[in-house]
C-alpha cells in the first residue's frame, strides 16, 4: 500500500496528531492509530512523534499504513433491531455509534459481526469477508434503516437499484438556523475537500453529481427540523449539502463550526424511510425506522 502523505495547511494546525489522523482516516480506530504511531509507522517531517504531538503549519505527515490482512470476522451475539426480514433481504435499525463493517481497529462490535450471527451462513459474499451482505452504508453516528442482502442475487439487484438511484431514501435531520423556504433542492457536486482531506466538500474538482431534496417539517427559534430525500448517495451528502447552504446539522463535529449546546454524539441524522423493489418478488417494499429516543427528546426541548 502506498504511504499516506499530507502537508498541514492553515487552519489545520494545533490539533493532536492521533486526533487528526482519526478524522482524516475515519475507518481506523483511535487505538489502532496510536499503535501505528508507537510503532513509528507515522513520521512528521521524517521523524517519529508522540500521539499527543501538536501539528504545525507545513508539517509533512507520512503514514506508512500497514498492509491490511483480512482477518476472520467473527459472528457476535449483538442485539439487532429488525425492521423487515425474509429469505433474501434484511433491514435493520442501526443504533448511533455502531460501525457498519469491520476495518483496522474495528474488527468486532460492528453491524457486520451482528448480522453474521443472526444470518449464520446466509449472506451475500460479493463485497468480501469484511462486508458480508453489506450493499450500502451509513455513518457511525447516523441512525436508522440499513439494507442487508442474504444472497448474491439480491445483492446484484439492490446494487443496480442504488446505481440507478431508484431506491427511496428519506432522512430526518435537525439543522442550525431557520430555513425560510418550505422546500428546496441542493444540486451541487461532492468530492474530497481539496484543502482538508478529512472532509468532503461541494467542489468541481473531481466532484460527482449529488442531489438532495429537503422539506421543512418544523421550525424552532434557532433550528429547523427537516426531511431530506436522496437522489444520489455520496459520502456525507446531506451533511455537506446542508452545510453548504448555511444550515449545518446539529451536532456535526466535522461540517459545523457551531458548538452544540446539547450533549450529542455526532450529527442529528436519522435514515428513516427505505424503499426498494424486492429482488425476487419484484414488489415494492418500504420500511420505516422510528426516530431514536435522543432525537424525539430534542424535538421536545428545542
Amino acid at each position: 500500500m502506498e504511504p499516506f502523505v499530507y502537508q498541514i495547511g492553515l487552519g489545520e494546525d494545533d490539533e493532536r496528531l492521533d486526533k487528526w489522523i482519526s478524522g482524516t482516516l475515519p475507518d481506523l480506530s483511535r487505538s489502532y492509530i496510536q499503535k501505528c504511531i508507537k510503532e513509528q509507522a507515522v513520521l512528521i517531517n521524517g521523524k517519529p512523534q508522540k500521539a499527543s504531538y501538536r501539528l504545525r503549519v507545513e508539517d509533512e505527515i507520512v503514514f506508512d499504513v500497514p498492509e491490511a490482512v483480512e482477518p476472520n470476522i467473527e459472528a457476535e451475539d449483538i442485539s439487532l433491531s429488525i425492521l423487515y426480514e425474509d429469505e433474501d433481504v434484511l433491514v435493520v435499525d442501526k443504533p448511533k455509534g455502531m460501525v457498519v463493517h469491520p476495518a483496522p481497529g474495528h474488527y468486532s462490535g460492528t453491524l457486520a459481526n451482528a448480522v453474521m450471527y443472526h444470518c449464520k451462513d446466509r449472506l451475500s459474499g460479493i463485497n468480501g469477508v469484511m462486508r458480508p451482505g453489506i450493499v450500502h452504508r451509513i455513518d457511525r453516528d447516523t441512525t436508522g434503516s440499513l439494507l442487508i442482502c442474504k444472497n448474491d442475487h439480491a445483492h446484484n439487484v439492490i446494487a443496480e437499484q442504488l446505481k440507478e438511484h431508484t431506491i427511496t431514501r428519506k432522512y430526518r435531520a435537525i439543522v442550525h438556523g431557520v430555513i425560510t423556504l418550505d422546500a428546496g433542492t441542493v444540486d451541487a457536486p461532492i468530492g474530497r475537500d481539496p484543502k482538508e482531506r478529512k472532509k468532503m466538500a461541494v467542489t468541481n474538482i473531481n466532484g460527482k453529481t449529488a442531489v438532495t431534496h429537503y422539506t421543512v417539517l418544523q421550525r424552532f427559534r434557532d433550528y429547523t427540523y427537516i426531511e431530506c430525500q436522496l437522489e444520489t448517495g455520496r459520502t456525507h451528502q446531506i451533511r455537506v449539502h446542508m452545510a453548504s447552504i448555511g444550515h449545518p446539522l446539529l451536532g456535526d463535529e466535522v461540517y459545523s463550526s457551531i458548538r452544540a449546546p446539547y450533549h450529542l454524539e455526532g450529527q442529528t441524522l436519522h435514515a428513516m424511510t427505505l424503499g426498494f423493489i424486492h429482488p425476487v418478488t419484484r414488489e415494492y417494499v418500504e420500511v420505516t425506522a422510528p426516530l431514536p429516543e435522543y432525537f424525539e427528546h430534542l424535538l421536545h426541548i428545542l
